[in-house]
């Protein structure tokens, strides 16, 4: 699958850091850099040119806007974008007095993507700038990593330190932000598009590149689809930009195959660490009633039957958001993990996503999107059951009687059975209203996108879609899903002037209630 470069905008460049960081990429084909390399002396430029000086800095940007090393993975995006997505909730015990599914996780959990995620990207941005001079492919790469970056981390905490000025910890309004990832993006595009027309089989750094190898005609696709997936995100908030930015993505050229897919290699893959060998996650119960309700033939690619429930109908069963565990081990045999071999290739964005988007870029009134809403929603059901390899489309798109089903705890589980929460149909209406329409939508688009729970989590906040159940523990707030996670304590004592105008712009407190920007549905 694939993946999008960008570029942001000249403040970006002075403290900011890079967006993106995962996977590798290849060198030239075989001979180029003996042939550009006269008396076979390596001078500086030549490093550049034949990106043996950026290599290691583009494979950190990699490695980090995509994380799939273990530790990385579940600090930095299990714990937080796959549980507040409602695709997994936690199996151990030791976690259920702190956690982010009830708004009180630990300093070190919610500050972890500030500083342990966020050095690596500036460090390698600011070093490919360098070694670049600003400009050339690897640039433009760099650039649409740094995006990528920059959207989870802005999504995640709000306004965010990009750097203003000669002050490299300064703040940025998340709609600032939002705005440099932009910027980044149509730069890295108009250095690629006009390579990509001249050759589009233009393959560079293969051995560094461990989601495209090399190909930059996917990798202008990727940013391309990212600026759709940033358009959609600004719908409800500056709508005009929104449709402005979404029509020029689809013209430019978004994924429409799986053969597009941003999927990185990485062994041993992240969800498989943490969901199958330490079975520390388990399926939620929301994707569970989803799914078992439309009978969807996707849930057994997705999930492993559970010990109890092999022989029986309902073969995956999901756990409450929160439930109280009592017991790692009895929870990880009651509840299903996820169906993932340790050498799977990470998948963080598709097709099928962009078809959604695009089917809601009609029901926005945009221009160009390539379709009816009705023909793009099923095109995106279509892509995903092709990416998974699940039969029976067809007569899933024409089912208009099934639900989400009620939820039914597993025998001896730890949450509580509970009604469904929503009656949201497979089938598309053309006579629905506007707003059935997009839960519909959106409800589909929340399954195709798994495992991807960061854009499930800022979909659900962005559309309230799809519908979810109450967090099991009486926590104390009113939110079934939280807003944002607070920032690191240490930046109140550290970058308190900066930290202190990051909630000014937020407009609300340190909190998991402040809402995004863009939340204003």
């Amino acid at each position: 699958m694939k993946t999008i470069l960008s570029n942001i905008s000249g403040m970006f460049l002075i403290g900011a850091a890079c967006l993106l960081g995962a996977g590798s990429m290849t060198s030239c084909t075989d001979g180029f850099e003996d042939a550009n390399r006269p008396g076979n002396k390596i001078d500086n430029e030549q490093l550049n040119r034949d990106n043996f000086a950026s290599g290691s800095f583009l494979v950190q940007l990699q490695n980090q806007t995509f994380p799939e090393q273990e530790n990385a993975y579940q600090m930095n995006f299990d714990l937080i974008g796959n549980y507040l997505g409602r695709y997994l909730t936690y199996a151990n015990h030791g976690w259920n007095s702190s956690n982010f599914v009830c708004f009180n996780a630990p300093n070190g959990w919610a500050g972890y993507p500030f500083k342990d995620m966020r050095p690596k990207v500036v460090s390698a941005f600011n070093e490919i700038a360098k070694l670049t001079n600003g400009e050339g492919i690897n640039y433009a790469w760099a650039l649409i990593l740094r995006a990528h970056a920059y959207q989870y981390f802005t999504d995640v905490y709000g306004a965010f330190p990009i750097g203003k000025g000669d002050d490299a910890q300064a703040y940025s309004s998340q709609k600032e932000v939002y705005e440099a990832i932009i910027n980044d993006l149509n730069k890295a595009i108009s250095i690629i598009q006009p390579m990509v027309s001249a050759d589009p089989d233009l393959t560079v750094n293969a051995a560094y590149d461990n989601c495209y190898q090399g190909k930059f005609a996917k990798w202008l696709k990727f940013a391309n689809s990212l600026k759709l997936r940033v358009a959609i995100r600004m719908r409800f908030v500056e709508p005009a930009l929104a449709k402005q930015y979404g029509e020029e993505a689809v013209a430019a050229g978004v994924m429409t195959s799986n053969d597009d897919n941003l999927c990185i290699t990485y062994t041993p893959n992240g969800l498989y660490k943490t969901s199958v060998e330490w079975g520390d996650s388990r399926a939620c119960a929301d994707i569970d009633t989803y799914m078992n309700g439309y009978n969807d033939p996707r849930i057994e690619k997705y999930f492993k039957p559970t010990a109890t429930s092999a022989e029986g109908a309902r073969k995956v069963i999901g756990c409450l958001a929160g439930a109280a565990i009592g017991n790692k081990s009895v929870a990880d045999g009651l509840y299903s993990a996820v169906n993932i071999a340790n050498n799977a290739k990470g998948v963080w964005m598709t097709a099928s996503e962009m078809a959604f988007c695009r089917a809601e870029g009609v029901l926005a009134g945009w221009n160009g999107m390539g379709g009816t809403a009705e023909e793009l929603y099923n095109q995106g059901v279509r892509l995903s059951f092709d990416q998974w390899g699940a039969a029976g489309v067809d007569s899933y798109l024409a089912d208009d009687t099934s639900i989400q089903a009620d939820y039914v705890d597993a025998d001896g589980g730890y949450g509580k059975s509970m009604g469904h929460v929503s009656d949201i149909t497979i089938k598309w209406d053309n006579d629905a209203t506007a707003e059935k329409k997009l839960e519909r939508i959106m409800t589909q688009k929340w399954i195709a996108m798994f495992p991807n729970g960061q854009e499930a989590w800022s979909e659900i906040r962005r559309t309230g879609y799809p519908k979810v159940f109450d967090v099991a523990q009486n926590i104390g707030s009113a939110l079934k899903v939280a807003n944002r996670i607070p920032y690191p304590n240490e930046e109140s004592i550290n970058n308190p002037n900066n930290y202190n105008n990051a909630l000014q712009m937020n407009g609300g407190a340190d909190n998991y209630e402040t809402k995004m920007w863009w939340q204003k549905k």
